[in-house]
């Protein structure tokens, strides 16, 4: 069966561009040129990939990005021509899983699409699934997070981020193992997504002065189990 990709984009050349070396590349596409059309493609064909332009006649890409999340998980990429930084933070922090800026080839773009697509995923030998760390229990095999007992809501990137640190806790992972595990071994992208996710998953999984993934400088990131007041343990 073949994999779903839409396409949001405006101009009609590229649409044209995108859908052929993505066609070729062996996917079914869809495309559409604005914010609601892509709305209800999405909603209809439930794409596994989302190639979403930044500027749209309707709406902003950032708000449709943030609307997508609202009931898919699909991979969203974010097609942007702004070479400002912060532009490409904030499209991750609004729930993209990767951005490539304007101009980019078609090669490119269907690497992009196949990292993203061909990531890792494996289970320690013996490795039921489930860790139970306390206030927060991790379902490796279900990709369930609860909190105090109550899901957590996470994107595949955070998802994946979480078990790579819980798979082996209190070891600790270097960046570059975290985009290796997540993208593959040949990501091409910007090593600045890990930080962005990790923020952001840090923000969904800690409460009340709880840490539980430690930074150690220069070296990389350690879950650490809560401790049974609440606060991490060293």
């Amino acid at each position: 069966m073949q994999e779903h990709i839409l396409v949001v984009e405006d101009a009609p050349e590229f649409q044209h561009i995108h859908r052929e070396s993505l066609t070729k590349a062996g996917y079914k596409v869809s495309v559409a040129g604005d914010g609601a059309r892509a709305l209800e493609l999405a909603r209809s064909n439930n794409p596994v990939v989302i190639i979403l332009d930044l500027v749209l006649p309707d709406v902003d890409g950032m708000d449709l990005c943030a609307q997508f999340r609202k009931f898919t998980d699909a991979y969203i990429i974010m097609v942007t021509s702004r070479t400002d930084e912060v532009d490409k933070l904030v499209g991750l922090a609004a729930g993209a899983d990767d951005y490539i800026t304007k101009p980019f080839s078609n090669r490119e773009l269907v690497a992009r699409v196949g990292v993203l697509l061909r990531r890792p995923r494996s289970l320690g030998v013996g490795d039921s699934g489930t860790r139970d760390f306390g206030d927060l229990v991790v379902d490796a095999q279900g990709r369930e997070v609860l909190l105090d007992g109550e899901p957590v809501e996470l994107t595949k990137i955070e998802f994946d981020i979480l078990d790579a640190l819980t798979e082996d806790a209190h070891v600790v992972s270097s960046r570059e193992s975290l985009l290796e595990f997540v993208w593959g071994p040949n990501w091409v992208g910007d090593t600045h997504v890990i930080d962005v996710h990790l923020a952001n998953l840090r923000k969904k999984i800690d409460r009340n002065g709880t840490k539980h993934i430690k930074t150690i400088r220069g070296v990389g990131y350690r879950f650490a189990k809560a401790s049974a007041t609440g606060r991490s343990a060293a």
